[in-house]
């Protein structure tokens, strides 16, 4: 596995090509994404180099469908790094490992496995953070430019819904996060009265 040119490629492949109207899931999530990732898997004890490797690769490629497709991008994604990634020196399993992380992404989040998990929670980790609101703006404004949401309270009425039936995965995202996407949700609540 050659990760750093893997690492290189797509950064470079992101910042070209990823749509300027993608507010929230542009470089700068995977970047977030990327660095939640280590962190938590640094909490969860995750040591062995090969699992860091994956999911560092797993965490830059995550967003990288949103190349092709809106809706579905995590396949497209999938098939993306089947394309790609063998020219970086990854064998078949790892790229399988990859990709059920990816896919473990899609919403409702469905992980199987520790770094599956580790990939869920720090692809919502601003769910639980201080900066919840400007980032939940960020994909407000990228919902409206594709007409998939029309105003404010539809939308928070549509983050009351999700906050409420989302759960973190790892012990470390429950820790350190769980609490305040809780006050998140009770300003949201407030807002839609509900």
């Amino acid at each position: 596995m050659n990760v750093a040119k893997a690492k290189q490629f797509v950064l470079k492949v992101l910042a070209d090509e990823l749509s300027a109207t993608l507010y929230y899931h542009g470089l700068h999530h995977v970047l977030d994404v990327v660095d939640a990732s280590e962190r938590i898997a640094r909490a969860e004890s995750v040591t062995d180099a090969e699992s860091l490797d994956l999911l560092q690769t797993a965490a830059l490629f995550h967003d990288v469908g949103f190349l092709s497709t809106y809706k579905g991008h995590e396949e497209a994604g999938c098939t993306y790094v089947r394309r790609v990634l063998p020219d970086f020196d990854y064998t078949a399993a790892q790229i399988d490992a990859i990709c059920g992380m990816i896919m473990a992404t899609r919403i409702p989040q469905s992980p199987k496995t520790k770094l599956e998990e580790i990939l869920c929670d720090a692809d919502l980790d601003y769910l639980g953070r201080a900066d919840f609101e400007p980032i939940a703006h960020s994909l407000y404004e990228e919902l409206r430019t594709r007409a998939m949401v029309t105003d404010e309270q539809t939308w928070n009425r549509t983050q009351v819904s999700f906050l409420g039936s989302h759960h973190y995965w790892t012990p470390t995202a429950v820790a350190t996060r769980q609490a305040a996407k809780e006050r998140h949700l009770a300003v949201l609540r407030a807002l839609v009265g509900v």
